[in-house]
């Protein structure tokens, strides 16, 4: 097998030389071929001149403004273009790997960071070697264009252009930490509605207020959060009671961080969903996390993970 030595790439022309010389042949024309490779057309004409200079070596015959490329120059270019698809081919294999060891995820910040994110260490025991990207957004991401092969959102599992395969749904209660300092601990649904009461944008108290019985309007005031963990945290920090997801404030309650209070929940209206696009399942690792997460649900569920059934 011979060794190709420094010396050896010395002795090769100018690459961007090469190109432009290549696309020069292919078009018959210094301007056509400017244009695909994003110079001027004097670029081009000086680059292939140099070339010939640099060869000894006529590659077009001039007739004024029209060039007519030399039989020197018609095998020289094609030697060029098998050499170039060879590059182009070894580029695109690299990056076709490196894709195949690349996961991208996205999933609503609340969820990756409370439920998701505790888990994924295990996913990735599995698959070591796996790049695993968790990118947290509350729009939907444009799986075409971005770097994402599979997602969860928090709807009613219509995405357009996407499978969509419901994962769990969640439900609503009281949560209060053990160290509130605020007021008194409620000890009835009635103390609780006095209370300070934290809010979630667009997850009103009211729909828990009727399930308790309770005639009160939805609190109105104060710091209204856009995401569930950051009202999560909030109630962690003795800043008020929180009308949380269970699926958001389970590893609190767990911690001993928050504690629950009464028995009363409320189903929420919308669910987590799996979405991807068609052919995603053709990758393995996008399989593999699927199948992962399923089972992770199943399992969650199974050892009553997902806590309190939802009152009917």
């Amino acid at each position: 097998m011979s060794v190709i030595t420094q010396m050896d790439f010395r002795k090769l022309p100018n690459l961007a030389a090469l190109r432009a010389f290549e696309a020069a042949a292919r078009h018959q024309n210094f301007s056509k071929a400017a244009e695909e490779i994003h110079l001027t057309h004097g670029a081009v004409s000086h680059q292939v001149r140099a070339l010939e200079q640099e060869l000894g070596v006529a590659l077009f015959a001039r007739h004024g403004k029209r060039i007519a490329i030399t039989p020197d120059g018609e095998q020289f270019a094609a030697t060029i273009r098998q050499a170039l698809q060879t590059l182009a081919e070894a580029a695109e294999l690299l990056q076709n790997r490196h894709r195949h060891q690349r996961l991208g995820i996205t999933s609503l910040p609340s969820f990756a960071a409370r439920w998701l994110s505790p888990r994924l260490g295990r996913f990735i025991e599995h698959y070591p070697d796996l790049e695993v990207s968790l990118q947290s957004s509350s729009s939907l991401s444009d799986f075409g264009r971005e770097q994402v092969d599979i997602g969860i959102r928090f709807g009613l599992g219509n995405y357009p252009g996407l499978v969509s395969e419901l994962l769990m749904g969640d439900w609503y209660y009281p949560v209060i930490s053990p160290h509130y300092s605020l007021d008194k601990i409620p000890e009835t649904p009635q103390e609780l509605a006095r209370g300070h009461l934290l809010r979630c944008d667009e997850e009103p108290w009211e729909p828990w207020f009727r399930a308790a019985g309770l005639d009160a309007e939805e609190p109105s005031g104060g710091l209204i959060f856009q995401d569930s963990s950051m009202l999560a945290r909030a109630a962690v920090d003795g800043q008020g009671i929180a009308l949380a997801r269970h699926a958001i404030v389970q590893s609190d309650i767990r911690a001993g961080l928050l504690r629950r209070l009464f028995d009363i929940t409320i189903p929420s209206p919308v669910s987590y969903y799996l979405v991807y696009l068609a052919h995603a399942l053709d990758k393995p690792q996008v399989r593999a996390f699927r199948e992962w997460l399923l089972a992770e649900v199943a399992q969650a569920k199974q050892a009553e993970d997902i806590g309190y059934s939802p009152a009917a």
